[in-house]
């Protein structure tokens, strides 16, 4: 099931949780000042008054968002994200050709580890000594010559503010239209940031059923 509802599209719905498709350039909760109060999750709430914030994606980020209908629910999903049992795949095209990773599967991990730019918030760098165990699985899909860049597939092991953008700068390959990582030659290739959460895998809090949600991106 995908539908438009009320400003926002909800691709499954049941006594639990939601699943919505969250557009790029729109907030995932409120942020400060009244400019920033539009944002998926009051959009749901409006219709699903009891629906709570899971995770988040960034306001640039399109893709795949849960949320949860009740605070047992919520909680039961907060555990599964902590234990690593929520899957998230991801869509990006970055700048550059991207050589595959030379391992049987053609999976690649980035494990760098990132913290907060206190001087330049809301950036994060890679730090060795402050930063967190931040771990990216990666997998190049294509490369298209004519634009000089490459279509990867993305799994974060951990979940780290901006970890998929601050791992692909510190290759050297910036994701098409980052503001905040990429060159200016480079934010110039794309009017929308080109990052995708295009699969949601998990175990339904309720039933126990494995369930997969797909998201094809628009780029």
């Amino acid at each position: 099931m995908t539908a438009l509802t009320a400003g926002f599209v909800l691709v499954h719905a049941d006594d639990s949780l939601l699943v919505l498709n969250k557009p790029s350039g729109l907030l995932s909760v409120p942020g400060r000042g009244e400019d920033k109060q539009d944002c998926l999750s009051r959009r749901v709430q409006q219709r699903y008054p009891e629906a709570l914030v899971v995770h988040r994606l960034d306001m640039a980020t399109s893709g795949l968002m849960l949320m949860a209908r009740s605070p047992a629910i919520q909680r039961a999903l907060g555990q599964s994200f902590e234990q690593r049992d929520i899957h998230k795949t991801y869509l990006a095209v970055v700048d550059g050709c991207l050589a595959g990773a030379p391992s049987p599967d053609g999976w690649g991990l980035i494990d760098l580890p990132i913290a907060a730019d206190w001087l330049r918030r809301p950036l994060r760098v890679i730090d060795a000594a402050r930063g967190k165990p931040s771990q990216t699985r990666w997998r190049v899909l294509a490369f298209d010559a004519a634009t000089n860049s490459t279509r990867l597939a993305l799994e974060p092991v951990t979940g780290r503010s901006h970890q998929l953008r601050v791992h692909l700068q510190a290759l050297g390959h910036p994701i098409l239209g980052d503001r905040l990582y990429a060159p200016e030659a480079v934010q110039a290739k794309s009017a929308r940031l080109l990052l995708h959460a295009s699969q949601l895998q998990l175990t339904h809090p309720a039933s126990g059923h494995r369930l997969t949600f797909e998201s094809a991106p628009g780029f």
